[in-house]
């Protein structure tokens, strides 16, 4: 979906070009992949990518930078799961466990792991990306674990970019 930073895949570089002007330092990109769209309903195919990050913000600070970042990429107030141009999700913050178990889960509030990121490839094959020794905190289970437990149709969900390598392109 395009926002007021560009197509998807701008996006994508631009948030990582905003998150290092926050001073976060990006120490790894994966590849960006193509997906088709969770919670149903006509929705363009989403493009993910997963970066890992240094940073001394908090938790908490960290999604607020991110949610201010979605805003001004063009992020609307929306139905859960509908189209918008930036979603960032914090999935893990050095093992740390905030808010678990997340069955009543608020809307904005953190809670580490990502409460979903073990069902989703479209999280865990460009974690395995730039993490393929990660160890989910709360299963003990590696990334490329996790991606094998999923059914064959969820895993070929998620293709490779057609424009190779886009989401690993340095900051410019």
């Amino acid at each position: 979906m395009r926002g007021s930073w560009g197509e998807p895949r701008a996006t994508l570089l631009r948030a990582c070009r905003e998150l290092e002007a926050a001073g976060v330092e990006i120490v790894r990109r994966s590849n960006c992949y193509e997906t088709m769209p969770v919670g149903g309903g006509r929705q363009p195919r989403y493009l993910n990518a997963v970066v890992t990050v240094r940073t001394g913000a908090a938790p908490g600070a960290l999604l607020r930078l991110a949610k201010s970042m979605e805003r001004r990429a063009g992020r609307k107030l929306a139905p859960r799961m509908a189209a918008r141009p930036l979603d960032i999700d914090i999935l893990d913050y050095a093992g740390r466990r905030i808010g678990h178990p997340g069955s009543h889960r608020r809307h904005g509030q953190l809670i580490l792991p990502h409460p979903e990121m073990h069902k989703r490839a479209f999280v865990l094959r460009p974690l395995q990306d730039v993490a393929p020794h990660w160890l989910h905190p709360i299963f003990g289970r590696p990334v490329k674990a996790l991606l094998a437990h999923l059914k064959p149709a969820d895993r070929a969900g998620v293709t490779l970019d057609s424009a190779r390598n886009s989401c690993k392109k340095g900051v410019s």
